[in-house]
């Protein structure tokens, strides 16, 4: 008697977790890690809500391989101890993937957990160590650090054909890395740095940095910090009578930061990997989109967040089931066209770090927005020759 009800026992058992599996195969849960508050909180806030756009649309058109995308969010207050634990809690949950944090400091800490649990992470932190320590699991929506500063470092030497710079930058992963980069980019150029201005994360006055600007004599500044900081900068380099040229990175003519400036930021040239001001079909119905449900415009923040969840969409439909493992596999050496999958805004191919390639964009502040002033290729192009074969035939007209 007893041995029958230990079978039966063992039996149930099994059906429960049998249950149990299903269910949890019902949905593909995703953790949205950010900086909602704190520092990152323009960057944390402008991400999560171009992932939960994305979510909202392909939830809408019927999931992926017929799953719902299910969300969880969490606020890494921009601490990167925190961003540790919250990474370990979505593990533990086992979610198939994590997005963010958007924080290059934040995500260097963070996707040891990631890493150790085999699940893909996606990450908007533009400091080039993220993806040159071997991680296979970690995959960018924004431009490495090695791919934009050559972009920047062209503009600097070629077309505004500056002798001298001055660089200021924040002193973290996202500062130092952005200024190794630029450095190592400008060196065999006509173009010298004359002064490196360390400044610190968060920081109020920049009266000190901007006036060490002005003493090296320099022929334009190259401004390199977080959204608010940079703001900051601006209004700083007008108040004390900057005339020369401003150039930067995406981090220098955001939304944000032109709102934040005012008129400090008219005339700021800057190499961006995203713009909601692309010329660019697809881009411009995604700006629409964007605005009609968080009633402001996005910076290019929310542009990542937006594409990374349409580029993990591709991977999971390329391999066909939801197996992590081989979803970051695919990730490395694919190209995404956006033809066959719009959400992606832009042909995109993955190295094997983890790295992407797509066009960029010069842009220039005028009239309190980015105006983009010349579409620049792929660093790769033979990595996107594959894309016109693959993209749908027109349909042929038949003539009666």
């Amino acid at each position: 008697m007893n041995k029958r009800f230990t079978l039966k026992l063992a039996a149930a058992s099994a059906l429960l977790a049998l249950a149990g599996s299903a269910s949890a195969q019902q949905t593909i849960k995703i953790a949205n890690i950010m900086e909602l508050s704190g520092g990152g909180a323009t960057a944390g806030t402008n991400f999560k809500n171009g992932v939960e756009l994305a979510v909202k649309e392909i939830n809408a058109a019927g999931g992926i391989l017929g799953k719902k995308i299910e969300t969880t969010t969490a606020d890494t207050q921009s601490n990167p101890g925190i961003a540790k634990g919250l990474t370990q809690k979505a593990v533990d949950e086992d979610v198939f993937a994590i997005f963010g944090p958007v924080f290059s400091g934040s995500i260097m800490v963070s996707m040891a957990e990631s890493r150790r649990a085999e699940i893909p992470n996606f990450t908007g932190g533009e400091a080039a160590a993220i993806t040159m320590q071997g991680n296979p699991y970690i995959f960018r929506t924004s431009f490495s650090q090695a791919t934009a500063m050559p972009k920047v470092a062209r503009y600097i030497s070629d077309v505004a054909k500056l002798k001298t710079i001055a660089v200021i930058y924040v002193n973290n992963d996202f500062g130092k890395g952005g200024l190794d980069m630029i450095k190592k980019a400008l060196d065999k150029s006509s173009t010298k740095v004359v002064a490196e201005i360390s400044t610190d994360s968060g920081q109020v006055d920049f009266s000190a940095a901007v006036l060490k600007a002005k003493q090296s004599n320099a022929d334009g500044v190259f401004a390199y910090s977080n959204e608010e900081e940079s703001a900051r900068i601006l209004r700083e380099l007008r108040k004390q009578g900057w005339t020369k040229p401003v150039i930067g990175e995406t981090t220098l003519t955001g939304q944000k930061v032109i709102e934040l400036a005012g008129d400090a930021a008219t005339g700021a040239v800057a190499h961006v990997g995203l713009t909601v001001d692309a010329p660019n079909p697809e881009v411009l119905k995604f700006k629409a989109k964007f605005y009609q449900e968080y009633k402001y415009i996005s910076d290019h923040n929310g542009i990542k967040g937006y594409t990374g969840i349409y580029v993990l969409k591709a991977a999971i439909e390329k391999v066909g089931k939801l197996d992590r493992k081989a979803v970051a596999q695919a990730l490395h050496g694919l190209v995404i066209s956006a033809k066959i999958n719009p959400g992606v805004l832009m042909d995109v191919a993955f190295d094997q770090n983890g790295d992407l390639d797509r066009e960029s964009y010069m842009v220039e502040v005028k009239n309190g927005k980015q105006e983009v002033t010349t579409t620049l290729p792929p660093l790769n192009a033979a990595a996107f020759a594959s894309l016109a074969a693959a993209a749908p035939a027109p349909a042929k007209t038949i003539k009666k």
